[in-house]
Parts: structure tokens; sequence; C-alpha cells
């Protein structure tokens, strides 16, 4: 089966109109992520500068960052300011004509600001609300500020992530941002299915120290059952083995034979048939336990080989096995580039900017990236007269300070 060419715009989500009010990364990941498939996402910004991202990391062209331009492909940018009565009373009448709306605001401020769930859904009683923090909007941190490394540590990530002995390792991407921009996006889509069948919209929320914890699905169960705290493995298994990266003469690669037939292949590719009637190896449990003195048994023979040659002999072989690529590796890897994973659009100053490509490929109606992240304000006046809005009106609130837009 070939893979899916979207022509036009996408269509699975076309209709869904979403006003997305955060920024930084789960909340844009989870719009940017919705839009891909089609969405109206208006990207909500403040008048100082807009979201955050635009200011992180390098600066791909003056006032826009290469995050920025990553997350936020395919939205359409609007500035209000909420400070503003003229812009509250704007983000009002644009929820009249929302599906969605998201807000990572800290606890309370969207009610501060007439803009809470409550308040939005006498508006709009179909709208679909979705608000993202670092702790939820109950419980005695509710009102704490949230970060992804502050979520990896309280989740219990970062206590089991590195070597042993070593200083506390995060995850080298920020995880619970983007798990909660993923059970964000699950949650909105599942809300409006039920919209759809029901005519009611609803509130729903996402944390990120929520979202963090659901990645410790091994770790929380043997704890649950045994009692043991578990610790760094490094890369190794905590339920089988041999799983892990192991050393050849001149590098690393992964190898997964976790299971009874794929450890018995890897010992036959290696051509170290003994260590399979080795009462430390005959099965998983046993091989867990002896997982030390099996690295050792194994890279023993490894080492004697560079990884290439182990890559072959261990295909061949079939045991499921990989190398260590770093991202210059990665973009010209022949199965990224052919599954079209670096995708490209124009930016009307950066140029052309790659983008990651969709994870999510519908054969039916499959999502596409059509365009650049949007400067700030771009689309300004648009949104506001899609609104109802007129021309006077619009240059009211700009001048008002309401709203903003772009030099003409």
């Amino acid at each position: 089966m070939d893979l899916p060419i979207a022509s036009g715009m996408p269509e699975a989500l076309k209709g869904m109109k979403v006003l997305d009010c955060s920024q930084i990364l789960a909340g844009p990941f989870c719009s940017m992520l919705l839009a891909d498939m089609g969405a109206d996402v208006v990207k909500i910004e403040k008048p100082t500068g807009g979201d955050d991202t635009r200011r992180m990391g390098p600066p791909f062209v003056e006032g826009e960052s290469a995050a920025f331009l990553a997350m936020n492909r395919n939205k359409r940018s609007a500035v209000l300011n909420f400070k503003e009565a003229g812009g509250v009373e704007a983000m009002k009448r644009l929820v009249k004509g929302a599906d969605v709306v998201i807000e990572n605001y800290r606890s309370g401020v969207m009610d501060r600001l007439g803009l809470g769930y409550e308040t939005l859904s006498e508006i709009n009683p179909g709208i679909i609300y979705c608000s993202i923090s670092g702790f939820g909007r109950t419980g005695p941190y509710a009102k704490r500020a949230g970060f992804d490394l502050v979520a990896q540590g309280m989740s219990g990530l970062m206590s089991f992530t590195g070597v042993p002995g070593s200083p506390p390792v995060k995850v080298g991407v920020p995880i619970a941002d983007m798990n909660a921009g993923m059970f964000a996006t699950y949650g909105i889509l599942t809300a409006y299915i039920n919209r759809l069948k029901s005519g009611k919209g609803q509130y729903l929320e996402v944390s990120l120290l929520e979202a963090a914890l659901a990645y410790t699905v091994w770790e929380s169960s043997s704890f649950f059952v045994t009692g043991n705290v578990p610790g760094p493995l490094g890369s190794a298994h905590r339920l089988s083995a041999p799983y892990q990266a192991l050393r050849t003469s001149d590098g690393f690669i992964n190898i997964g034979a976790p299971n009874q037939s794929n450890f018995e292949r890897l010992c036959r590719a290696l051509g170290r048939d003994e260590l399979i009637d080795r009462d430390e190896y005959r099965d998983n449990a046993n091989r867990l336990e002896n997982r030390e003195q099996l690295e050792r048994d194994l890279e023993e023979t490894m080492t004697q080989q560079p990884r290439s040659h182990w890559l072959e002999v261990l295909e061949e072989a079939g045991v499921p096995a990989g190398p260590i690529l770093d991202m210059g590796e990665v973009w010209s890897d022949p199965q990224v580039v052919d599954r079209g994973m670096d995708a490209t659009v124009e930016h009307p100053t950066a140029g052309t900017v790659h983008n990651i490509g969709l994870g999510a490929k519908l054969y039916g109606t499959p999502g596409k990236i059509y365009g650049p992240a949007p400067l700030l304000g771009q689309h300004t006046k648009e949104v506001l007269k899609s609104a109802g809005y007129s021309d006077s009106e619009v240059s009211d609130l700009i001048e008002s300070e309401a709203a903003g837009a772009p030099a003409e």
C-alpha cells in the first residue's frame, strides 16, 4: 500500500474550529496535531511578544525561533489583549463559532478574566474547553506553576533514568509536555465525538505531572506488586533481558531479544550456542537476575567485530537490532527519508523550513503540513472579521491595543 499524499486541505477534522490560548509546548503541540488533520486553529497570542517560544532557543530568523516554527505550523495567529475589555469581548465573540478552547494559564486566571469554562459555556454550550496545567486544577499543588523538568522529577521518571550512581538525569526530550499534549488531543477528540452524539460540550483538563506519571507503567506496576523502588538501569529493560545497548568493536547497537526464541536466535547468530543451555540463562527470569553477567558474555563476542558486521548478521538471523543514530544520521536514514518524515514548507521570512512529518498516517483522509508557523498577529484582522467585526471596529480594537496586527 502506497503512503497517502494529501492534495488540498486535510479533510479528517475539516470544520473543527480551535481557539488556542496556550503557549510554549504542551498546548501548541496538541493544537498542531489537530491542525495537521484539518482543524482550523487560531493561535490567540498576547500583544507583548506573543508565545514565549518565539524567543526560545537559537533564532531561525529575526524574531522567530526554530522551536516556534516547528510547533506552530498550519495555524493562524491573532493578537488579543485580555487586559483590555475589548480583547476579552473579542474572545467571547470568537467562542460563539468555535468548537474547542485550549488554555494553559495558571489555575483561576481565565476565570478572573471572565473567560473560564462556566462563562464561555453559557455563550456556547457546545464548547469543548481544555485546560493544561502543571498539577491539575484541584489538589494541594493546584496553584503551583509546572514545567516539564519539575514534572519529570515529581513523577519518578528521573529516579530511574540514567545509569546506576549517576546524578539525576531527565529524559532527553520534554516528555511530560509532549505527553500532556497527546492526552489533551485524545481528550479533545473524545469529547468532540461525544458532542457529535449528544450535542453537549464539556470541560477537560490535563496535567504535566499525570502525563509524566502515565509513562511509568512498568515501574509503577512493579512497585505496586513488590514494594521495591526501581532505580536506573542505563539502556537495559526492567522486565526483559537481553534488551539493551551492547558494545561492539566500534560503538554500541541496540538488541532486543526479550523472549526465548529471540534469545536463542541471538546466541546462535553470535556463535555462542552454549549460552542457551546455561542454567543462569535458561529463561527470562534467570536472565534478568544475571543480566550483568549476560551482558559481559555477549559483549565478549560482540567486541570482536564492528557494528556494521553485527547489524548485518542479526538482521539475517531475524534478531531485532538497530544502530544508535545522532540527529545528523537520523535525517539521512533511508527509512526516515522514504516515509516522508522531513516535510518542508515556505515561510514568508525564514524561507524553507523543515518540519517533522506526521506520525499518524491516515489512508482515507490523510493529514498534511500545508502552512508555516504564522507571524505574530498575521491573521488578526481576518479572524476578527470572521466573528462579525467591521473594518472600522477592527481598526478601533487595534488602535485601543485590545488587539494587534503586523504593520501593513
